[in-house]
């Protein structure tokens, strides 16, 4: 097991987000699920944890039975992504019935905060570029988005 695993607490929809995640990203897997028992403070048989898998990073799932709630965003689930069809693709999926934000940063139906960022981004805002005026065309490019745009960023970078 990994030495962190992201811990994700809901009242009563564990279970559905379980199996959206898991229909969300392809390759991924559900891990180990465990029902409440008789005598527990929710219902013999209702769902208690689960894991799932994702390119290697196993996530927790609970239903306590009590909102918890996300916070404002201060707890947020980074996603690498290669390529612009991999962004719109999560991008679309996880805002569907849930909050688009400003620069990539979006929360899903059950209050999530997620960062759909293309990898490629780190290498375009690096400062110690000849031209440090690409770093800050790109910062300016990516300040007017919600959902990054791949070809926007590089554009931005190369004065375009």
């Amino acid at each position: 097991m990994q030495k962190i695993t992201p811990f994700l607490t809901f009242k009563d929809q564990a279970e559905e987000a379980l199996n959206f995640y898991v229909s969300v990203f392809q390759g991924a897997k559900i891990g180990h699920t465990r029902r409440y028992g008789e005598g527990a403070h929710l219902p013999a048989g209702t769902f208690m944890t689960g894991t799932f898998e994702v390119e290697g990073q196993t996530f927790m799932l609970l239903n306590a039975g009590v909102d918890f709630g996300f916070g404002g965003g201060g707890h947020s689930l980074f996603v690498d992504c290669k390529t612009q069809e991999e962004i719109d693709h999560l991008w679309d999926k996880l805002s569907e019935g849930g909050q688009q934000k400003q620069c990539g940063w979006l929360r899903d139906k059950f209050g999530v905060t997620w960062q759909i960022v293309p990898d490629i981004l780190g290498k375009l805002m690096v400062r110690d570029d000849k031209d440090p005026a690409k770093s800050g065309r790109v910062m300016q490019a990516m300040m007017k988005m919600n959902k990054f745009d791949i070809q926007k960023l590089q554009d931005a970078h190369d004065g375009v």
